[in-house]
């Protein structure tokens, strides 16, 4: 696994902190010049970490949402990623008209905030909507799979998350397979993103993500966290979820709500080895553990 001292990874994370760098999300800009977090808020019943906490059968309970919201844009947090559906391993899918009474209300409550508003969705109906009511990125765990999401993220000017997932959260986990995971995710994104690019996406609206535990092993995604920077397509930025996910039980046997140091450690190994943005549950702790590799890496 590459270490801290990966001297080609820190060079161009100098290069790129002395560079102006923006990702372009509807009327808002996300700064990139320096490594920021994603907060996550999950608007379903059954998330792996934290399903349950933010949803109501009856009623989207918008108070605690906002609530939450702002604590993690006062934690450091510069995007906030609303989910509907549920995309962990064994998940089922969750209709549109479900999805989009889950999230809808929660774009319109939170996005005159001071951050950006994503919305995790793999379905068009969900992004066009989302889009309409003033999301300002669509973070689409299959990239592209609808064309539906494609053609909204197109029309809009709001950025659009493309992630990679060896087939479906129903049965990702099953036996996932590689000749060579590094290389078959890289191919995969540079040929979505290309995809987006034909279809009239710009360039500074888009980042890539290689979807840990979306269809991988322990060995995969350990091999993803060691050659992120591999998986760069042109300059385009990269997003990384690993936070409380299996891999890290399977690594230090704890409990999804026992995976803090875990998760902080994978952050900003995650950054060291390329990651541009990193998605949290415990944005606290990610941000400082980030502001401590930042010290050091412009120290030396």
């Amino acid at each position: 696994m590459a270490t801290l001292s990966h001297p080609s990874v820190v060079q161009q994370k100098k290069a790129k902190m002395t560079t102006p760098r923006f990702l372009r999300c509807a009327e808002k800009q996300l700064d990139l010049q320096h490594p920021q977090v994603m907060g996550v808020l999950n608007i379903t019943p059954d998330s792996f970490s934290d399903g349950g906490n933010l949803y109501d059968d009856a009623q989207i309970p918008l108070d605690k949402i906002l609530v939450n919201a702002q604590r993690m844009i006062d934690e450091g947090a510069s995007v906030l990623d609303i989910g509907g559906e549920s995309s962990r391993p064994g998940a089922q899918a969750v209709n549109v008209a479900e999805e989009i009474r889950r999230v809808l209300p929660v774009v319109e409550a939170l996005k005159e905030l001071d951050c950006i508003i994503s919305v995790d969705t793999r379905n068009g109906e969900t992004a066009k909507a989302a889009i309409n009511a003033g999301a300002h990125m669509i973070n689409d765990i299959s990239a592209g799979a609808d064309l539906g999401v494609m053609t909204a993220v197109a029309n809009s000017d709001v950025a659009y998350a493309l992630m990679h997932m060896q087939g479906m959260p129903e049965t990702m986990q099953n036996n996932p397979r590689y000749e060579q995971v590094v290389t078959e995710v890289a191919q995969f994104l540079r040929r979505r993103y290309q995809n987006c690019l034909s279809q009239g996406i710009a360039a500074e609206r888009m980042l890539v993500d290689p979807g840990f535990g979306f269809g991988k092993s322990l060995q995969h995604n350990l091999q993803l966290l060691a050659h992120i920077e591999a998986l760069r397509v042109d300059d385009c930025p990269i997003l990384v979820g690993i936070s409380r996910k299996s891999m890290l039980g399977q690594i230090t046997g704890r409990d999804v709500e026992d995976r803090l140091a875990a998760s902080v450690a994978a952050a900003v190994l995650a950054v060291q080895n390329g990651a541009d943005l990193v998605r949290a549950h415990d944005v606290k702790e990610t941000v400082d553990g980030l502001k401590v590799w930042l010290s050091l890496s412009t120290a030396t």
